[in-house]
């Protein structure tokens, strides 16, 4: 499905605004990012948007021309061999030029001032955020397909996937499987060049086990050489507690929902406690989710409110917790703004949340909840269901 012109328009509008607002004295920019890309013209193709500020913006095509002209509504695409086709066009920069250097490599970095001959270099990757996170109708009609996906897929088809003796990866490529014949793009994106097919999953304490990845969860990996998948050697037995941390995307656009379950029998009461608070702590942070709310302010007043005994493994376990309750979702998983300090500029309606309170319990495994939220006027509107979790699987 392509995105509409008019779409592409207000986003390039929006941008522009965003650019003169922060950056009055800002001259040219320029998009290399693949998911950037999408967002302002609508095709993923690999090239250069170069956005002067007095003139119409310019996408310019490396590979595939052909398919960026099929895909893209976007008014002006021109193909290029190289940067030095570009420049021809664009002229000389005499100020410093606005890219992506969360994006950009240095060896792409040098052939663009090679060509452009610019002055120096700024980033404009919090202009470009702030601008994804507020959402068009057209964006949340698609997160509203993959919610509704997520829901029915966690809710209502993972207990028939769930049997005595199957691992960890396994049940990871079943899921995966049944995901995608519901409907979801087979992959989701990260923020800083990163993809994954679906997510975390694990039985027990693989859901605690230590990884590389920012996030309140674990998983115990297929090897060293394989850390973020589901391991053969685990297998699921009776008394495990499954917890399951993937997103689902539609068209480019995600949901992030974590659901656990209990195989075989209930799961220590002090772990059904824990979790149970956590569902407290997502609801009440969902009804904060207003516009003018302050994310940093709603992530003090949780943490404040919080038992100083529940504080312990909060949001991970041992040394590998995090520092934040949710976070912005979109085009990719992890987006601004964040529900954590810092983040200081009042939420929008038309952001979207994960939220995502969760518990390291000792023998147990992670507890806790995550779904999909947007911000409107009456608080946080759940895309991803509102099933409270730890569903029996006996």
């Amino acid at each position: 499905m392509s995105v509409p012109s008019s779409e592409l328009t207000r986003r390039m509008a929006r941008f522009r605004d965003r650019m003169n607002r922060d950056c009055p004295d800002w001259e040219v920019a320029g998009i290399t990012g693949k998911v950037n890309l999408y967002y302002f013209t609508g095709t993923i193709q690999d090239g250069l948007l170069t956005i002067p500020r007095d003139r119409d913006a310019v996408f310019w095509v490396r590979r595939s021309f052909e398919r960026a002209i099929a895909e893209s509504a976007f008014t002006d695409i021109r193909k290029m061999s190289s940067y030095r086709d570009a420049a021809a066009v664009t002229g000389k920069v005499n100020k410093p030029v606005y890219l992506e250097l969360d994006e950009i490599s240095l060896a792409q970095y040098g052939r663009m001032q090679k060509h452009f001959s610019f002055s120096g270099v700024q980033p404009l990757d919090v202009q470009v955020a702030k601008v994804r996170s507020v959402k068009s109708p057209y964006e949340f009609s698609l997160m509203e397909k993959a919610g509704k996906i997520h829901r029915h897929v966690l809710e209502d088809c993972v207990p028939d996937l769930l049997t005595e003796g199957i691992d960890e990866l396994t049940l990871t490529a079943d899921l995966y499987s049944v995901m995608v014949r519901e409907g979801h793009q087979g992959l989701m994106r990260f923020g800083m060049f990163n993809e994954m097919l679906l997510g975390q999953i694990g039985f027990g304490t693989s859901s605690i086990a230590p990884i590389c990845v920012d996030t309140p969860g674990g998983i115990s990996g297929l090897s060293p050489a394989v850390p973020m998948s589901g391991s053969r050697e685990r297998k699921l037995k009776k008394g495990d507690l499954v917890v399951i941390d993937i997103g689902c995307g539609v068209e480019g656009y995600h949901t992030d929902k974590t659901l656990s379950y209990m195989f075989g029998k209930a799961i220590p009461d002090e772990a059904i406690r824990a979790h149970e608070r956590c569902v407290e702590i997502q609801d009440e942070i969902a009804s904060f989710l207003k516009p003018g709310a302050i994310p940093s302010g709603i992530y003090s007043t949780i943490m404040a409110g919080l038992e100083p005994a529940f504080r312990e493994n909060f949001m991970g376990y041992g040394q590998n917790t995090v520092k934040f309750l949710g976070h912005g979702i979109g085009l990719e998983i992890d987006e601004s703004p964040v529900i954590s300090k810092g983040f200081d500029e009042p939420l929008e309606e038309g952001m979207v949340f994960a939220v995502e309170p969760k518990k390291g319990i000792k023998d147990v495994g992670l507890v806790g909840i995550e779904n999909t939220f947007a911000v409107t006027p009456g608080g946080g509107r759940s895309l991803t269901g509102t099933h409270c979790g730890l569903l029996p699987v006996y």
